[in-house]
């Protein structure tokens, strides 16, 4: 993953100016916008720095400098109009348009992902499924049919698809996403648990609940060195017991 992506807003002319904005920033703009979507939904219309800062636990200066980089959407003392930053947000993040995407694998947690009903609101679309198991070719599931891995590039060629899910074991992971680069797929959500490789210009992310609970534990571990030790019995006398032979 790069360190920087490329945004391309307009300046006052109608040009492009291009700017570097850090990934870390890009990775922040969806909890930007999930966290302004439930403020316009309460009925707030204004909301400064400081006020979502405080809901998302972080400074109002990180928030002002993350926004920066994509223009001036508030006035200082004033705030931001919330329904002006959410539509500015989706329209930074393309989801002025609904995205049409395929998910390769159709196990268990292809399933799950099939039934997940939180894609379409939010302007994604799966709209076929592709497995290797002859016995689960032909099915629907919520709505989306499975095909056969040899009618990946057919589909993806014909509807111009430019996302997709990959929920395939490990040792399939690198083939799978080889067939999606070459048939124009240029976004991967892959849940299989191996990180593979693509070529620049093909944005992978990588999710595995695993690495996220090893992250937790370590967590877990050193709070429990930094707690105190259970304390040893003492003698009669206030000294530590001898241990018996």
């Amino acid at each position: 993953m790069l360190p920087f992506s490329r945004f391309m807003p307009r300046d006052r002319q109608g040009d492009y100016l291009q700017v570097e904005v850090p990934e870390v920033v890009v990775l922040r703009l969806p909890l930007y916008l999930r966290t302004l979507t439930q403020v316009a939904f309460r009925g707030m219309e204004v909301i400064s720095s400081q006020e979502l800062g405080e809901q998302l636990h972080m400074t109002p200066a990180q928030i002002r400098k993350d926004l920066s980089y994509f223009g001036r959407f508030g006035k200082q003392g004033r705030g931001y109009s919330v329904r002006h930053l959410v539509k500015e947000l989706r329209r930074i993040l393309g989801l002025n348009q609904e995205w049409e995407g395929v998910l390769v694998g159709v196990g268990r947690l292809g399933r799950a992902i099939l039934s997940y009903p939180g894609f379409k609101p939010e302007g994604f679309r799966v709209i076929a499924a592709f497995d290797s198991n002859p016995s689960n070719v032909g099915e629907v599931i919520n709505e989306v049919q499975v095909h056969p891995v040899a009618a990946l590039p057919q589909t993806l060629a014909e509807r111009r698809v430019r996302i997709a899910i990959v929920a395939v074991p490990a040792s399939q992971t690198q083939q799978v996403v080889d067939l999606l680069v070459q048939s124009g797929v240029q976004a991967i959500l892959n849940y299989a648990p191996y990180s593979p490789e693509a070529p620049p210009g093909v944005r992978i992310s990588n999710i595995d609940p695993v690495l996220a609970f090893q992250s937790m534990t370590f967590y877990l571990a050193a709070m429990e060195d930094l707690s105190p030790k259970a304390a040893a019995p003492l003698g009669s006398r206030g000294e530590p017991a001898s241990p018996r032979r």
